[in-house]
């Protein structure tokens, strides 16, 4: 059953069934407040409300957008509005809520910062007309929220909501809302009749005289002819009717509904007469009474306008006006002889109106001290405005004998720890002969965690202009309002506003004139070692104000003074910023332009200050946009060319760059103030530049953001004021034009223009323009930089976006303008209009572009009306010419390039140089290729002989990660905190795997996600440490919880005996992270560069030699553990961060295994019990061969090293291979022993190249003598010789078993390790209800399989009885199925080429019939299936493998052994389905009709000659069945 787990969804709940428009008022459009998830989700789902018959329209405005402007326009439409907001808004929104309070709307409050939040929010504004309500729990979210709404419907009155969301944190979940109590409560009838009323007035600043009234109805009663008054709100008056009596003993009721209960008079008998009066106090009780007896009725939970809880005879009492959780906790267990013993707690639930008689009624008479606690961090009077209502209620409510003694305190932020002693010393005050008022208690300043609420960041999409400023001024340029900037004692929010920013500006430039005459007194002084620098600073001081030379004489400046060493020189080096002469820029948004924000853009219009302003405008155009005119928002463009003393310019980033970059220019030339409205629309911060890319051109083209420059000073030098930059402009615009009399001017100086300019500014002079402003802006680029080349690329993996990342730098270096981006990102319309194009892109799949190349080359392969002929290109292209073996198939190589080349030739593009074709078969890789390809290019463009290039910075390798990443911390905690993207950086992505996570993106959405312009779908996968594969039932209820919770809803059994999670979004990470540490497990060095988790064969039958083994490998495991603390830090600390919780011990930040750089690559230890090889121990880095001694007891080891699986295709430096015999070792010593080895291995693998970093390429390079003689050494001993094994398999042993002490043990086949449920199959549910049950332990095999082990006999019959009722007891498989083994691969695999675990069922299917007509259904055949050459399902050990080359296609191996200690053989290449059935039906019937007694299916394979024994890992690509063609097609 679904609950509400939070205050915030239990109010967004109420809000959004009760409301019409629900605004949502946000951090940022991307960064969720307590309220949004929740009302989104159900905007998504299409929820419908109760109240009106459209489903409710939610609406997410930024916080500093003065998001209550909103509001006016559907309300005066006669909508049912409410608003979730912070609290940070309300005092900049006093001017609305006056406005505000008299419609029937609702606004609910989230009292901020967090931890601490700050009731004076709420006093500050109790006088503005609203209804005040107050819940603190979460159930009490819930009931008040919806008794707000009601209230607001019956009254015709705003309400205002607020609460602490922190102080319902540890709330137990609550059941959903009564949707037919909400219904009866909200009298829907009453709603409706309001709807349809539309208030008259639509201007926001003209008070409409609205005030809330009520009509009262008078009508005989049926016993007399007096008359009983009836009270209705007037906003809401239903149609009238039949009048109602009333049986409730509230005095003034609220109006019928169908819900009530009243008795029936007839109209007919009956004299009705009405009044009309403002609604007062007294009415809003009445109806807030009603609403609580109602709900009171259905539910049994009740409300009071003050809720005193406490003993009935208290003589204290403490009223508290904050957040209460901390003290009701601590005073209902409190100690008979405490202090605070027997005290009384009294909260205002409706705080305005303020109602005095109903405090005294409910506090009891014996109280004779109250303590007025009021959680208020900005103490603007001496005493509290809280304590001022209660001593007034009581002074006049009370004879001055009864009055109780009324002690003020300021509460502050206290810690739990410290709540019994804080409440000691307020009764301790409370209790004095002299008591002290405003005494504070706790901390006056809240944890720093706790001091803002919602941090002010721009967000990355407005980087573009950024970049642009700092690209053309460089360290010229100074924003005085930039974002995080060190301003001591100055709140973030307030240093980012224009008044401020202007203010630090005219500091600086009163600093810098004083400066200036500093510096030519030192030109004259003889203060200096030497007279150098005199001379310098003379010529300094001269030109100190010309900003084009002043600049470089101030580099050398500073270099004389620097070498000079005298006391005045080291004084004006103090200050040396100011001698460059710095372009001054101020940053904002559009919240500017709302009225609440314009007063600082107003002051620096004004002052005629040389400031410029960069305002950014992020509202897309759209219909109910412009239509929205009540929201104000002024035109800043116009509002400073009204001034006539500024620069102003309208620019556009995505609609013209070259407009943006002289409106810059002119503007920093400009002596006095600049202003550059610039437009970047987008619907969230984190929207993809395709859809800012469509918006603004739709903005432009329809005229609502036309682009233009005004220069009041060309009028001096006879040029035109205006420059229109784009082909339309809007109504208000050309009025000021008309108004300002510059048209006629432009048609006075340009008559051949007339008629144009007359209409629409004409296509003529536009044009005329744009060549000029294209000339001048060439000739600028001419004087900076040499030609322009853009560069293209597609890249699947990385490399071809390096390469052009690389190229792009390399050419910036050789005095080019270079621009990089990928394919996509790029319109392709304005292709024609580029100078030099290069085009790199890698190839995919079946010769397929990438996945951001794809669109691009979907508009033009079919284009012929591109014209490129003045365009010059080259393409580079990156493949491998063996990937595709066939001859057939060679055209696939490097096909995305070949196709580019020839269609940009077909549409009359001008080589620069011929295709360079890079190939992974080449000696360097596709380097090889392009290091031929590059001088070509450079060489094409005349920049080949530049001469001092600087030297470039060696990539960035995973050593250079791990070494600075103070010990796996990197940036990984920063990176969860970004909520504008649900992606972490690429360095922290690499070292998130040694905490046992991966990100990743639903492959499946990526392509429709693109095309809505949406960034992947990033999600993590967790991978647990799970030595051997033991869990507890506890562990697995666990673990199905956090599925459930934080993923996708299932779990992943791995190949590695642990438990995985898909779909964890960023946001649910740490949650999730902390729920596995609850179950005393962890994620840690689940995966990365250390020894991961230690696998162990299940063995069921034999118990007592299975805890054994087991004991070692998690003794193995624990030895071998990293000890950096950087894991509990980042995801296991609680919310105060002052104490750790560990399931385990991390005590220093120093790894003595592992060092900082930990290891070149994985390492996997794997224990194996003969006879059963169920965790391929050849496969790894480390085999155990548990030996078991006379006692039948573990003994020891025999030690394999060497194993590995990781392959990359067509590389046969690549290959996989088995382990090597190092000897044996006794159970004391193996722990030592993997350490050694794995000593050895951190010392002599190769880390410059991390396909040649494992452990099986360290011993073939060192030799197995020599390896194993390094060991030795470190051990001080030598491994005795071998002891015998045998083992016979490596699958599971399916269904009940018993051990030696009878006790029984239940293998599941669980295909492909995904535990799920279906609507055939409910495995998670099965599974889940007996871990609720079972006893014994839960064993994950190494074949993604599970054993239920330790089943006493006592509870068989009711485990075999829940098996059958969810289907688990069924093992009716093939032994082809029950020998398979799949990876994850699509959707959420990043490294995936093909299907594998969604496919591989779906191919055994369609094998089954195959198998069951040659009579091998029952036949164990290892087949195994991945996406990708990596082999997470160990493919190279298989009988029959298929390891994906693209989508579809993959390898076919075969003749691995069965037991797994014999590697297979490439036997087809990139196949697909077809021919792989083609192959394996004939050879199953063969090796039906063929085989020998006993020979399994790889043996079979090698004897009839189909395949050759691979003997050994080097030998892995030698031999193969399909002879790699070299020729190329």
């Amino acid at each position: 059953m679904a609950h509400i787990k939070n205050v915030g969804e239990a109010v967004a709940r109420i809000a959004y069934i009760a409301s019409d428009v629900i605004v949502s008022v946000q951090p940022a459009l991307g960064l969720d407040s307590d309220f949004s998830p929740h009302l989104h989700a159900f905007a998504t789902k299409k929820a419908p409300g109760l109240v009106g018959k459209q489903t409710p329209e939610v609406q997410a405005i930024r916080h500093n957008v003065d998001p209550l402007l909103s509001a006016f326009h559907p309300l005066r439409s006669g909508k049912l509005v409410s608003i979730t907001t912070p609290s940070s808004i309300l005092l900049s929104s006093v001017p609305h809520l006056y406005k505000l309070a008299q419609y029937p709307i609702v606004i609910h409050v989230s009292l901020h910062p967090l931890h601490h939040p700050d009731y004076s929010e709420i006093t500050s504004i109790r006088q503005s007309g609203f209804i005040f309500l107050h819940s603190e729990t979460l159930q009490e979210g819930l009931d008040i929220a919806l008794s707000a709404h009601a209230l607001a419907i019956k009254s015709g009155k705003g309400v205002i909501h607020f609460f602490d969301p922190e102080n319902s944190r540890d709330d137990d979940p609550i059941p959903l809302e009564d949707r037919g109590l909400v219904k009866s409560v909200l009298d829907l009838e009453a709603a409706r009749a309001y709807q349809p009323s539309i208030s008259g007035g639509a201007f926001l600043y003209v008070d409409d005289g609205k005030q809330a009234t009520v009509t009262q109805t008078n009508f005989p009663t049926p016993d007399d002819n007096s008359t009983s008054p009836r009270v209705r709100a007037s906003p809401v008056q239903p149609p009238a009717k039949g009048g109602k009596g009333d049986e409730s003993s509230v005095a003034s009721s609220v109006r019928a509904s169908s819900t009530d209960s009243r008795s029936t008079i007839s109209s007919a008998t009956s004299i009705n007469s009405t009044t009309t009066r403002p609604l007062n106090s007294e009415d809003i009780r009445d109806f807030l009474t009603a609403i609580w007896a109602q709900i009171s009725s259905a539910t049994g939970r009740t409300y009071h306008v003050f809720e005193y809880s406490g003993p009935s005879d208290a003589e204290s009492a403490l009223f508290i006006f904050g957040s209460t959780g901390i003290f009701v906790d601590e005073i209902r267990a409190a100690n008979p002889s405490d202090e605070f013993a027997k005290c009384g707690i009294i909260t205002a639930r409706l705080y305005r109106p303020w109602l005095a008689a109903q405090m005294i009624e409910e506090v009891p008479r014996s109280v004779k001290r109250i303590a007025v606690l009021e959680q208020i961090h900005r103490k603007t009077t001496k005493w509290g405005p809280v304590l001022l209502d209660i001593l007034t209620s009581l002074k006049k409510g009370l004879p001055s004998t009864s009055t109780p003694l009324i002690v003020g305190y300021q509460l502050g932020y206290i810690e739990p720890a410290t709540v019994r002693q804080a409440l000691r010393g307020i009764f301790q005050n409370l209790r004095s002969p002299s008591p002290v008022q405003n005494l504070e208690v706790g901390s006056h300043q809240p944890p720093r965690k706790s001091l803002s609420g919602y941090s002010l960041e721009q967000p990355k999409i407005e980087g573009a202009y950024m970049k642009i400023l700092d690209q053309i001024f460089g360290e010229r340029l100074h924003i005085a309002n930039r974002l995080n900037a060190a301003n001591a004692g100055i709140s973030a929010t307030l240093a980012a506003t224009p008044e401020y920013g202007f203010g630090s500006l005219l500091a600086r430039i009163d600093r810098r004139k004083h400066f200036i005459r500093e510096v030519q007194a030192a030109a004259m002084s003889q203060d200096f070692a030497t007279n150098i620098p005199n001379s310098w600073l003379s010529k300094w001081a001269v030109g100190a104000e010309d900003a084009k030379d002043i600049n470089i004489v101030s580099t050398e400046v500073i270099a004389r003074l620097s070498t000079d060493g005298s006391r005045l020189a080291d004084q004006l080096l103090s200050s040396k910023s100011l001698f460059f002469k710095a372009s001054q820029w101020l940053i904002g948004s559009d919240a500017w332009a709302y009225d609440l924000g314009n007063s600082g853009v107003h002051h620096v219009i004004a002052s005629g200050a040389n400031v410029n302003m960069l305002i950014i405008d992020s509202q897309p155009w759209s219909e109910r946009a412009a239509a929205d005119a009540v929201r104000r928002k002024k035109d800043i463009g116009l509002y400073a060319m009204n001034f006539g003393n500024a620069y102003v310019a309208s620019v556009a980033v995505y609609s013209s760059y070259t407009q943006v970059l002289e409106a810059m220019i002119e503007a920093d030339q400009f002596e006095g103030p600049s202003v550059i409205v610039a437009y970047l629309p987008y619907n969230k911060e984190n929207d993809s530049p395709l859809t800012v890319l469509q918006e603004t051109k739709k903005a432009v083209d329809l005229g609502y953001w036309p682009l233009y420059r005004w220069n009041p000073h060309n009028e001096d030098s006879g040029e035109p004021n205006f420059s229109l930059d784009s082909e339309r402009i809007k109504q208000e615009l050309e009025e000021f034009l008309r108004r300002d009399n510059h048209l006629t001017q432009l048609i006075r100086k340009h008559p051949e223009f007339s008629s144009n300019l007359a209409g629409s500014y004409g296509t003529e002079l536009r044009a005329l323009q744009k060549r000029k402003a294209k000339d001048a802006y060439d000739k600028l680029l001419e004087s900076l930089y040499g030609a322009m080349v853009t560069i293209l690329f597609a890249s699947d993996n990385g490399n071809a976006e390096s390469l052009a990342k690389r190229l792009g730098s390399r050419g910036r270096a050789r005095g080019l303008k270079t621009m990089v981006i990928a394919m996509d990102d790029f319109p392709f319309e304005d292709l024609p209009g580029e100078e030099n194009v290069v085009l790199i892109t890698s190839t995919a799949g079946q010769g397929e572009f990438p996945q951001n190349g794809r669109s691009f080359w979907d508009a033009i392969k079919d284009n012929t009306d591109l014209d490129l002929s003045h365009v010059s290109f080259t393409v580079f292209a990156l493949g491998d010419s063996h990937y595709w073996p066939r001859k057939e198939d060679k055209i696939f190589y490097n096909k995305p390039g070949k196709d580019l080349d020839s269609k940009m030739v077909f549409l009359g593009g001008n080589r620069l140089t011929d295709i360079g074709l890079g190939d992974d078969q080449d000696p360097d890789g596709y380097q090889t290729g392009y290091g031929e390809w590059e001088p070509r290019l450079w060489q094409a463009l005349g920049v080949d002989k530049v001469a001092g290039l600087p030297e470039e910075p060696p990539p960035i390798t995973n050593e250079d990660i791990k070494i600075e990443s103070n010990y796996l911390r990197g940036t990984i905690a920063e990176g969860l905190e970004d909520s504008t993207t649900g992606a972490i950086s690429a360095s922290d992505q690499q070292l998130t795997k040694f905490h046992g996570t991966y990100m990743q993106d639903d492959r499946d959405l990526r392509d429709d996600r693109k095309a809505q312009g949406l960034e992947p779908a990033y999600s993590f996968m967790i991978r647990c440490r799970l030595s051997g594969g033991v869990a507890t039932p506890s562990q697995w209820l666990q673990m199905d919880a956090v599925s459930n919770s934080y993923g996708n809803e299932t779990m992943k059994l791995t190949t590695r005996q642990t438990f995985q999670f898909h779909g964890v979004v960023k946001t649910k990470l740490k949650s999730a992270m902390r729920a596995i540490n609850q179950a005393l497990m962890t994620t840690i060095a689940a995966c990365g560069d250390v020894n991961r988790n230690v696998m162990c064969s299940i063995l069921p039958t034999k118990s007592a030699f299975h805890r054994d083994v087991h004991q070692a490998s998690a003794k193995i495991s624990d030895h071998l553990l990293p000890s950096t603390t950087a894991y509990h830090e980042i995801w296991l600390k609680d919310d105060t961060d002052k104490k750790t919780q560990v399931a385990g011990n991390a005590i220093v930040d120093h790894e003595p295994l592992y060092g900082p750089t930990y290891l070149p690559r994985k390492f996997k230890i794997t224990v194996a019990i003969p006879p059963h090889n169920d965790t391929d121990v050849y496969a790894h880095d480390v085999g155990l061969i548990a030996i078991k001694g006379d006692t039948d007891r573990l003994e020891g080891f025999n030690v394999l090293v060497g194993g590995g699986m990781g392959v990359t295709h067509n590389n046969k430096k690549t290959y996989p291979r088995t382990g090597s015999m190092m000897g044996y070792v006794s159970v004391d010593q193996v722990h030592v022993a993997c350490e050694k080895i794995m000593l050895v291995q951190r010392d002599n693998g190769d880390r410059k190249n991390r396909k040649h970093a494992r452990l099986k390429y360290t011993i073939d390079d060192m030799g197995v003598d020599v390896f194993r003689g390094k060991v030795e050494e470190l051990l001080g001993y030598k491994f005795e010789d071998p002891r015998p094994f045998e083992f016979k398999s490596n699958i599971d042993t399916f269904g009940w078993q018993k051990d030696e002490f009878g006790v029984n043990h239940f293998t599941f086949f669980i295909e492909n390790g995904r535990v799920e449920d279906t609507a055939d199959f409910p495995m998670k549910t099965g599974l889940r209800e007996i871990a609720k049950v079972h006893r014994g332990e839960f064993r994950l095999t190494g074949n993604q399989h599970l054993c239920l082990s330790g089943v006493h006999d006592d509870d068989l019959e009711k485990i075999k009885a829940m098996m059958k009722q969810y289907k688990l007891d069924n093992l009716q498989f093939s032994g082809l199925r029950l020998s398979s083994s799949a990876c994850v691969a699509f959707p959420t695999c990043g490294l995936a080429m093909a299907e594998s675990e969604r496919y591989l069922p779906e191919l055994i299917g369609k094998l089954d019939t195959c198998l069951e007509e040659n009579g091998l259904r029952q036949d164990s055949i290892v087949m195994r299936m991945t996406g990708c050459p990596n082999g997470c399902a160990r493919p190279w050990v298989a009988e029959v493998a298929f390891v994906g080359k693209a989508y579809g296609a993959y390898n076919m191996y075969l003749g691995g052994g069965y037991h797994g200690q014999r590697l297979n053989k490439l036997y087809r290449s990139s196949i697909q389905e077809e021919e792989i059935l083609s192959i394996m039906k004939p050879l199953l019937k063969r090796y039906a009709l063929e085989r020998q007694d006993g020979e399994r299916f790889g043996d079979f394979t090698i004897r009839i000659g189909m395949i050759k024994r691979t003997t050994e890992g080097k030998t892995f690509h030698d031999d193969v069945a399909e002879a790699e063609s070299d020729d190329e097609a």
